[in-house]
């Protein structure tokens, strides 16, 4: 499966400028003048689950943030191996080719359990076996063109969240042609991973891009991370500034990988008509997880706005900024926009 193109957010680092892009291919680490707290910067970027990642931690002990920042990236490694669709002997990749995985890692049992739980929550609009209708646009891609309405309609018979069992010793998907993708969480969930792993060596301010992103403490001036959501139309802009104090971010967008020039057929599908929503260009989600923060700003796109929003208000501390293919766009009254 090829990497697609993760969306962009522009982490404001510094007291008060943009210090770089960090998103797939785009970020470059910064250092930064700590002078106000003594505190010290690390920053090291990488790549994983299909997305530049980078991670900033701040210590007053130098040593001791890259120490962080380490074991910060050890614990990346563990999500990797275990829901990495470019790794071909990751758990994930193994589940998909055999149907059936024992022992799985107990991270990949976690975010399949949280995954079905969303699924439920949203009446199925998040749906982690869409793997086959990827696979399937993909390859019409290939020949310059989409898929047909018949090849739509007998792929999206494969996709349903109900055919994964899930117990900590065993994985198994039911049905013939069944894959899993969990590129609508595994971000996320690998930001969380990565702040646990932060905090336990002593961090208490950093923020986190894994292709979502995480925060928690707050910049060298004490005030909140902030991030700039990228424009939908405009690879060059942002929408709005978000002031996240503690929360994290992650943003749905039917520009991140398109299958065609209008952006109408896009990577993110709906199971019910295996065809990409036509409401929305990008919904984005502030909430105390990355990786609830990362299923619902999927759910959400593939919901649309009154539905969506409903399945919002159910989660307690998210908020959501929807930008809608008019140009409009609609932000709940908690949404942390800086200009708020």
């Amino acid at each position: 499966m090829r990497a697609f193109r993760r969306r962009h957010f522009l982490l404001m680092l510094g007291a008060g400028g943009a210090l770089g892009l960090a998103a797939a291919g785009s970020f470059r680490p910064w250092r930064l003048s700590l002078f106000r707290r003594g505190l010290h910067a690390v920053t090291r970027s990488g790549w994983a689950l299909g997305s530049d990642v980078s991670i900033t931690a701040l210590h007053d002990v130098r040593a001791a943030a890259e120490s962080a920042v380490s074991a910060a990236f050890a614990e990346l490694e563990q999500v990797e191996q275990a829901m990495s669709l470019y790794r071909p002997a990751s758990d994930l990749c193994r589940l998909n080719r055999q149907a059936v995985l024992d022992a799985p890692h107990p991270y990949l049992v976690d975010v399949v359990e949280k995954a079905r739980a969303v699924s439920q929550q949203s009446d199925g609009a998040f749906d982690v076996t869409i793997q086959p209708l990827w696979d399937l646009y993909a390859e019409a891609q290939r020949s310059g063109r989409l898929p047909d309405a018949a090849s739509i309609e007998a792929t999206r018979r494969k996709v349903d969240w109900r055919r994964i069992e899930v117990s900590r010793s065993r994985i198994r998907l039911q049905g013939d042609g069944t894959a899993v993708t969990l590129n609508g969480i595994a971000q996320g969930y690998a930001a969380d991973r990565v702040m646990d792993a932060l905090r336990r060596h002593g961090i208490e301010h950093a923020l986190v891009n894994t292709g979502e992103i995480g925060t928690f403490g707050c910049k060298e001036t004490g005030e909140p991370w902030s991030v700039g959501i990228q424009h939908p139309r405009n690879p060059d802009a942002y929408i709005a500034l978000a002031r996240l104090n503690g929360r994290c971010l992650a943003t749905s967008g039917d520009y991140a990988t398109s299958f065609s020039a209008d952006h109408r057929d896009n990577h993110v599908f709906d199971p019910r008509s295996g065809r990409s929503p036509d409401t929305l260009a990008s919904a984005s989600v502030a909430a105390p997880t990355a990786w609830e923060a990362d299923a619902l700003s999927t759910a959400l796109f593939v919901l649309g706005a009154e539905r969506g929003l409903q399945l919002l208000r159910a989660t307690p501390g998210a908020d959501a900024l929807l930008v809608f293919k008019d140009g409009r766009t609609l932000a709940t009254d908690g949404f942390p926009l800086c200009n708020s």
